[in-house]
Order: structure tokens, then C-alpha cells, then sequence
């Protein structure tokens, strides 16, 4: 039986577990218990802080984690990340009243720099040559300037409407972050196989992302040009149709690029554009 480590609550638990029910390992979203078994995958998932879970996957407390990079970034913990998840994204910045001008990283000389992730804003701080007193505060960090506590924050930053709200503006982006899946250094061979089919089915959830199922009818006459502007995996699909100047042709397109390439295909007189979303897409 292989088990995850699992954010309890917040946006990482929700998305956690949303992309278990798209890969079709169903788990019990009780937030009362702390350990629960897949009914349909050898699966078990223990539900903790986020910030316990690279030591609770570096020391085999539970084979497997998902966690916010920055959280396994500043608990530096021996385990090894297998993939990035694509959700949960942030970035951890730095950031100064706005009344303040700012001339660069050498602003932070001298300066008190309230923060929850002493161990990445050392090393950045370290790397940029900095000397600066970091003052380790849980909760809120946003009000530190406003109370006098520190001259500038280093915190988690999302949409930035808090920074806004607190009349503070970012000046560093010292690291992006998203939701990573880690695992423990030591899988027995047993683990390891039923890790790699739940990563088969989550490559499969997520090559699945943004992408659109597209079958349009198609003048035979155009069907090089058509084919040119389309993005295939590797080329699209062409089917005859019964009018003989005509064909069906089937591919799949990224969503960011969508509207771009339906426009030039309307031009080449591709007709019957007909768009399906894609649940699960195998390489």
C-alpha cells in the first residue's frame, strides 16, 4: 500500500484532490480523519499541515507528498520531487511600503526583513551578497512595516491585491512555486510499482490540460494549407467524406492558441468546426 501525504485544508487540498478523482483514485474528502484508503487504488492518504509533509516523506512517515515548492523548498528536506503539478502556483517575493523608492536588491542592506521562509530568503539574500536581519513571523506578515516591525516583507504573493491593501508594493520575485509531487528516497519495489501507475495516470490528467479535441469538414483543395497551420501531436487524422472535393480532419489543439488557428482555418473554408474537451490524452 503506497501513501501520500495530503495538505488538510486550503486551495492545495481541494486541487489535491481533484486531480486523485480525474485520475479515478477515489478517496474520502472526510477532513475528520487523518488517514483514508482509496476504495479503488492501493492508495491511502494521510492528511497533515502542508508544512510537515517533506519531513513526514523525507523520513518514510508517508511515501509520497504533495506540497507547495516553496514549503518543501524551505524545510529542505532529502526527498526527491517527481513531477510539477501545474497548480497551487504562487511566488515568493519581496516587498516595501510604496512610499519607499526603490533602486535595487541593495535597498535590503541594513534593513529588517520580516518573513515565514527564513531558509530561501537567506540563500537569496547570501547569493545577492546581502546583509539584512530576518525577523521569522507566522501569520500576517503583510502588517510588519505598518507596525513598525520590519523595513520590507518576504512572503507568499498571489493575485498581490494583500500587498495592495496593505499599502506595500513587490520590488523581487525570488521564486516561483507551484504543487510538487515528492517521494521518499527509498521505495521497495512493491511502492515504486504502484507509484508509477498513479504517475501514468496523472501524466495522462495532465497532458489532457488546455487541450481541445477539434474535427472540422475540410475542402480537399486547401487540405495542405489546413494541415500546415494545425499543431497536431504529430499530424492530424483525414477522413473521406462521401462528396469526394470534401474530407473530415481531427486533431487536438491548445486552448491558449485556439482562437488564432480557428480563425485561419474558417479563412481556408473549413466548415462544421465541431470542439470537444479532452479528460485524460495518453502519449
Amino acid at each position: 500500500m503506497l501513501r501520500i501525504a495530503v495538505q488538510s485544508k486550503g486551495r492545495l487540498y481541494d486541487d489535491t484532490l481533484d486531480l486523485l478523482n480525474e485520475a479515478d483514485i477515489k478517496v474520502s474528502s472526510s477532513k475528520r480523519t487523518l488517514l483514508v484508503q482509496s476504495s479503488n487504488f492501493p492508495l491511502e492518504v494521510l492528511y497533515l499541515r502542508d508544512d510537515d509533509i517533506p519531513r513526514s516523506v523525507a523520513t518514510g512517515v508517508a511515501d509520497i507528498g504533495i506540497v507547495g515548492e516553496n514549503e518543501f523548498a524551505e524545510k529542505d528536506e532529502p526527498a526527491d520531487v517527481l513531477m510539477r503539478l501545474g497548480f497551487s502556483k504562487c511566488r515568493l517575493s519581496l516587498a516595501i511600503p510604496k512610499s519607499e523608492n526603490y533602486d535595487g536588491i541593495r535597498w535590503f542592506n541594513g534593513k529588517k526583513i520580516a518573513t515565514s521562509y527564513p531558509v530561501i530568503l537567506r540563500k537569496y539574500l547570501d547569493a545577492n551578497g546581502i546583509s539584512a536581519a530576518i525577523h521569522v513571523i507566522t501569520g500576517s506578515v503583510e502588517i510588519s512595516p505598518g507596525i513598525g516591525l520590519a523595513d520590507g516583507i518576504f512572503d507568499i504573493v498571489s493575485s498581490g491585491s494583500t500587498l495592495v491593501s496593505n499599502n506595500l508594493k513587490e520590488v523581487e520575485v525570488v521564486m516561483e512555486s507551484e504543487a510538487v509531487l515528492i517521494a521518499n528516497r527509498q521505495l521497495d519495489a512493491a511502492k515504486r510499482a504502484t507509484l508509477d501507475s498513479m504517475l501514468f495516470r496523472i501524466k495522462a490528467v495532465r497532458n489532457a490540460e488546455d487541450k481541445k479535441y477539434v474535427r472540422m469538414n475540410a475542402p480537399k483543395a486547401n487540405l495542405s494549407k489546413i494541415i500546415d497551420v494545425l499543431p497536431g501531436l504529430k499530424s492530424p487524422t483525414v477522413i473521406p467524406l462521401a462528396d469526394s472535393e470534401w474530407c473530415s480532419v481531427h486533431t487536438v489543439l491548445d486552448e491558449k492558441r485556439f482562437w488564432e488557428i480557428i480563425g485561419k482555418l474558417k479563412e481556408m473554408g473549413a466548415q462544421g468546426i465541431l470542439v470537444t474537451p479532452i479528460e485524460k490524452m495518453i502519449l
